[in-house]
């Protein structure tokens, strides 16, 4: 009896040290699933019609006016904005640019439906989704320090462990910025760990690096802990507080407004790159309406998606003081290591077109509502052996660079 006691008792520990390390919510108590399930309803309202995509994904089609933006306190009696006033090249938006006849971008839930008009796609959240989230409260939500700083205003005495974030990036400082666009590479990186992700996005900043960090960040990632699998997926973020406690992924809290049927936020998307074969890549545009102040997306040419309303931000409100393209990691070291967590196409920049992952035509939108070039480049990474950045310039392709890396290799140890 003696030994079953002990198997017992180890067992308990087991069970309590799995509770403590690896899913701390999937062992909450009562009182916690019910947070759970208050959250669930919070998050998936009523839908007016239910698509299940192959991926296994559900999306909902909810009425623009029920979505969850609406529950942020400084947008209780807010009237949508059903189309920005100017797009950046400084003309009147027709209705066109806003027509959802436009050509589809392909996401994989299209395949089995599409959202009908006054509706926008949402992602449905499940129970295990919030589950793997290290608690109720950081679902959704990116852990701070989650940024990248190339020039910190007082040296790090070590960046990395810090935040244990990596990134390979481009920048501009030093002007007031409305805006920002670049067509991004799409690839499938390979992910060590569940709790890392890789991803390759626009950063739009305001602030300094402190406590009162704004940003505004749009592009693809591949996130398990987040979503529940490896699927490459359009993701949008926001903060107005350096990852604290405002902003979030997606629509999985009040804050960015959808007006789009057709591109759901944190689906899959669909064909994706191969190494040596065919290249596919997605165009993002986030631009500030000069007349109501709203910070205002575009996913392609056609889909105008929705704005992130001003009362949101503090710096924001006025213009962007940084703009940074590139991308990020998570790196754990779980064994010690670092890890092998891939970024862009998981290839050095050096191997080029059609292997290494690429943004091309990045632009910032100036003063006067324009597109134009960014002045002065600047590159950053934290560890060039695990992943670097190259920068060039060439007709069709205006400013483009090629970045990422495998993580851990024989000089990435």
């Amino acid at each position: 009896m003696l030994l079953d006691w002990k198997v017992v008792a180890m067992g308990k520990v087991v069970l309590l040290l799995l509770c403590m390390v690896v899913v701390p919510l999937a062992c909450a108590g009562s009182s916690q699933n019910l947070e759970v399930q208050k959250q669930l309803k919070n998050l998936n309202r009523p839908p007016v019609r239910s698509i299940k995509s192959p991926d296994g994904d559900i999306i909902d089609c909810i009425h623009v006016s029920h979505q969850p933006a609406f529950d942020h306190p400084d947008l209780k009696n807010h009237k949508i904005q059903m189309r920005p006033n100017f797009h950046p090249e400084g003309h009147p938006f027709g209705e066109s640019k806003v027509s959802s006849n436009s050509k589809p971008i392909s996401q994989l839930w299209h395949k089995n439906g599409r959202c009908p008009e006054g509706t926008i796609p949402i992602r449905r959240t499940k129970k295990d989704d919030i589950l793997r989230a290290s608690s109720i409260q950081q679902f959704g939500k990116k852990k701070q320090r989650s940024f990248p700083q190339p020039k910190p205003a007082k040296p790090l005495p070590d960046l990395i462990s810090q935040s244990g974030h990596q990134h390979a990036i481009v920048y501009v400082e030093g002007d007031k910025y409305y805006g920002a666009k670049a067509t991004i590479n799409v690839w499938d990186p390979k992910i060590q760990q569940p709790n890392e992700f890789s991803l390759s996005q626009m950063w739009i900043l305001g602030g300094s690096f402190g406590q009162d960090l704004n940003s505004i960040e749009a592009g693809w990632q591949v996130s398990p802990d987040l979503y529940g699998n490896n699927n490459t997926r359009l993701f949008t973020y926001w903060t107005s507080d350096a990852y604290q406690a405002t902003g979030c992924y997606n629509l999985l809290c009040s804050g960015f407004i959808q007006i789009n049927s057709d591109i759901a936020l944190g689906a899959s998307i669909s064909p994706l790159s191969k190494y040596g074969s065919s290249q596919y890549d997605i165009s993002i545009l986030v631009w500030k309406d000069p007349k109501e102040g709203n910070w205002w997306m575009q996913f392609g040419n056609n889909h105008v998606l929705g704005y992130w309303p001003a009362p949101l931000f503090s710096y924001l409100s006025d213009s962007a003081s940084m703009i940074e393209w590139g991308g990020e990691v998570v790196n754990s070291e779980s064994d010690g290591q670092h890890t092998s967590t891939q970024m862009g196409s998981g290839h050095f920049p050096d191997e080029g077109f059609g292997k290494a992952s690429y943004f091309k035509n990045i632009q910032i939108v100036d003063g006067d509502n324009k597109l134009r070039a960014p002045k002065d480049l600047g590159t950053y990474t934290e560890q060039d052996n695990c992943y670097n950045v190259q920068t060039g310039s060439a007709g069709d392709w205006g400013n483009y660079f090629y970045y990422g890396g495998p993580g851990r290799n024989p000089n990435c140890p």
